[in-house]
């Protein structure tokens, strides 16, 4: 009796758990909206000043030595410029996407800076979308079944308790 209530408590944090990630993602995907946005200024003032003055961009950027300031400022703009294009194929792909899809391709929620961000702002409660309800299922089976493995793994041999399958 208490190793299936044992059981079916870990699978009821699972399931709680598991139904704040479409919430969660879509906080992921609102930073990354706000962080390409931002990011996107950067690129378009840089590109400005560089055809201003008849350059491309990697024109603009083979032009910035000379000083360690100068040199330290190409490689963060050249930083940026990267960023800018991952963050922006991560957000074009997310958009496009449901809960369920974003947690099949989670790899494009990888980014550390945003990620922290978008947990240390997350709330969570009770969601009560059709997809928090599939991940809450989800959830519970996971971590019951994996509650139940342990327990039977833990066990000594000689007990006769029966466990959910």
């Amino acid at each position: 009796m208490i190793l299936r209530t044992t059981v079916l408590a870990v699978g009821l944090v699972g399931a709680l758990s598991a139904a704040q990630f479409p919430a969660y993602s879509q906080q992921y995907v609102q930073r990354l909206g706000g962080a390409v946005q931002a990011l996107d200024e950067v690129v378009s003032d840089f590109d400005a000043s560089a055809a201003a003055l008849g350059l491309t961009r990697q024109e603009a950027l083979r032009q910035m030595h000379g000083t360690a300031f100068v040199e330290a400022r190409r490689a963060d703009m050249q930083i940026a410029f990267t960023r800018h294009a991952a963050l922006s194929a991560d957000l074009a792909s997310l958009k496009e996407m449901g809960p369920l899809m974003r947690a099949y391709r989670v790899q494009h929620m990888m980014d550390r800076d945003l990620a922290r961000g978008a947990w240390q702002s997350f709330e969570p409660a009770l969601p009560l979308s059709l997809a928090s309800a599939l991940f809450a299922a989800i959830g519970f089976v996971v971590a019951s079944g994996l509650a139940s493995g342990l327990l039977r793994l833990c066990l000594p041999r000689r007990c006769k308790v029966s466990l959910p399958a």
